[in-house]
């Protein structure tokens, strides 16, 4: 993989990740009883994007080199996912 392909795979999962943890840890003005006049009350109470990208970057790292383990350590790539688990659908001889 290119470090061009990296990057875009970096910045792909980054995103994705993003999404996912944006909502944990998040304090709404409603959960300290104190909201602000025009706003409404699920709205986040102070700043918490930079815990946010850092905590984000430090999934995305480790899940990047999971999958480069997985890739350059054990070989496998996206043309191993269907022989990963066994065919059942073939009935032993008798």
């Amino acid at each position: 993989m290119s470090w061009v392909s990296f990057l875009a795979l970096f910045f792909i999962t980054w995103w994705v990740v993003l999404f996912a943890i944006l909502p944990f840890s998040l304090r709404t003005q409603d959960e300290d009883e104190d909201v602000t006049l025009g706003t409404v009350p699920s709205a986040p109470r102070g700043p918490h994007m930079l815990r946010a990208v850092l905590r984000t970057t430090i999934v995305t790292m480790v899940l990047l080199g999971i999958f480069y383990g997985i890739t350059r350590g054990l070989g496998l790539g996206i043309d191993d996912i269907p022989h990963i688990m066994p065919d059942f659908s073939q009935r032993p001889e008798n």
